[in-house]
């Protein structure tokens, strides 16, 4: 499936911001010349051990940043939050969000942004280390954050990065020599987040509940030319944005649906509209297949389970939608026809997403009007067989390539009927499903089995689990161990938010 193109900044850099620094860094600070009501300026806290965890290599040198540099003493300065780099302008975004439905203003309580990274190729990253300490938005808490979550979401973004889903990246994790306390001590740490940006639905939420009209206008100017900018000349450029928004979550759940991800934390806060994945709290894959499957602890009655996620996504951008109003039409009457109208055709965009990618690991290429039937009776067989999802699919592109017996032998019939009423062979088939059905998906007992290694100062284990998750639809050796289920008897598998 090919989602839309993700337009990262082209917001003119200030030129005075433009050289670049001792390892590499080239910021700008287009965001802190928004409204100061979007704001706060706030700097890192100091910790007083600085360590690296671990750094993403690649990435940095994707980036223009010096591996030597930074991978050193003076990178964990930078990454603990203990030295600003140069050019870096520190400020805390000021946010709201419905979490579980209900509204809240929010802010980043234990985020700084450094600023935007402008890479070579001329693309720019916001930066923000998370875990740095107490902000003017932290209402009560620590700022801090621990080791364990901040290893986790390095491990989660760079699977859904190799699997190809649009999602925020991890340069480091620095450890502080500090302990966080949350119901037991348990050691600190900061996480280097990289992101197109970190505008959220609930930035929008936030500032068109302010009096000034002016800052909301300010805000959708900002964001359509850091990520739109092919709308600039549109007529109603709030509906055409909401639109084009609209396309790339739509995209974007797609692509989580198929391959088992559960966010977890589907809250309006944690919606950017660059359409990337962001916050990896309480998310997993599923390993049997369930569309009731949920993980975090705190979502006691499924809002945010498997197969709601499209419908709360949609709920999501709903809430956009009425932020954005008053600058859809100047009669509220017609601002709410047109907003109503637009937030409709997310169902059938998504459906589009989802079956055009649902195609592709059946192996199939033309369109027949059967194929959603096709799809939802596999879906049903799966459930009701407990088949693991990941497995499923990588045993059904055996099947393509002549393997015989079958896991599901009534459906797979008809999905064989429907393979030979295609022109395509039997390779081109079975290419298209290893294009489109990954190996391995980073399994719940592998990330567990990584974090408590690394919990004890052992990063090997972690090494190797993402040695194999940047390459999860290569069917190599050393990925069968990873491919596999956890042994039954477990139990439900539970994930914390790690605030």
């Amino acid at each position: 499936m090919t989602p839309p193109p993700t337009h990262l900044s082209r917001v003119p850099a200030r030129p005075h911001h433009h050289e670049a620094g001792p390892a590499g860094w080239r910021f700008d600070h287009s965001y802190a010349r928004l409204p100061a009501a979007l704001f706060e300026r706030a700097s890192p806290v100091p910790v007083t051990a600085p360590g690296l965890a671990i750094f993403n290599e690649s990435l940095a040198l994707s980036l223009g940043l010096d591996p030597g540099v930074l991978n050193a003493p003076d990178g964990a300065e930078i990454f603990a939050g203990n030295q600003i780099p140069p050019g870096a302008g520190p400020i805390a975004q000021a946010y709201a969000g419905h979490q579980f439905g209900h509204f809240t203003n929010l802010g980043d309580g234990r985020a700084i942004l450094l600023g935007e990274h402008l890479a070579p190729d001329g693309r720019r990253f916001d930066f923000q280390l998370k875990g740095s300490g107490r902000t003017p938005y932290s209402r009560g808490g620590d700022g801090r954050a621990a080791l364990g979550p901040m290893l986790r979401e390095y491990i989660i973004s760079e699977a859904m990065h190799g699997l190809g889903i649009p999602t925020t990246r991890s340069l480091a994790v620095a450890t502080t020599g500090e302990a966080v306390q949350r119901d037991a001590p348990l050691p600190g740490a900061v996480l280097t987040r990289v992101a197109a940006s970190h505008i959220r639905v609930g930035t929008f939420e936030f500032a068109s509940a302010l009096p000034d009209r002016s800052v909301l206008s300010a805000l959708l100017d900002h964001t359509l030319m850091r990520h739109y900018p092919e709308l600039a000349g549109t007529e109603n450029r709030a509906l055409a944005f909401f639109e084009a928004v609209s396309e790339r979550q739509a995209s974007l759940l797609a692509q989580w649906l198929l391959v088992g991800f559960v966010h977890g934390v589907m809250n309006t806060d944690n919606m950017a509209l660059s359409g990337e994945t962001i916050d990896y709290g309480p998310c997993a894959f599923m390993d049997n297949y369930d569309p009731a499957t949920v993980f975090s602890s705190i979502d006691r009655y499924g809002r945010y389970a498997y197969a709601n996620q499209p419908r709360m996504a949609q709920w999501n951008l709903a809430r956009l939608a009425e932020a954005l109003l008053p600058l859809v039409h100047e009669n509220e009457k017609e601002a709410v026809s047109l907003a109503e109208e637009a937030v409709e055709k997310f169902g059938g965009v998504f459906q589009r997403y989802w079956l055009e990618g649902m195609r592709a690991k059946l192996g199939l290429f033309m369109a027949e009007d059967e194929d959603l039937a096709l799809a939802h009776d596999l879906l049903k067989a799966m459930h009701e067989a407990r088949a693991d999802f990941t497995n499923t699919f990588v045993a059904l592109t055996e099947r393509a390539s002549g393997r015989e017996g079958g896991i599901l032998p009534a459906w797979e019939d008809r999905w064989l009927q429907r393979l030979r009423r295609q022109p395509q062979d039997a390779g081109a088939v079975v290419a298209r499903m290893r294009a489109a059905n990954p190996r391995v998906v980073p399994r719940n007992h592998r990330v567990e089995e990584a974090l408590s290694a690394a919990g004890q100062g052992d990063f090997a284990v972690m090494r190797r689990l993402l040695g194999v998750l940047v390459r999860p639809f290569q069917d190599e050796d050393e990925n069968v161990p990873y491919a596999e289920p956890p042994k039954p008897g477990g139990g439900a598998y539970r994930t914390f938010c790690g605030t």
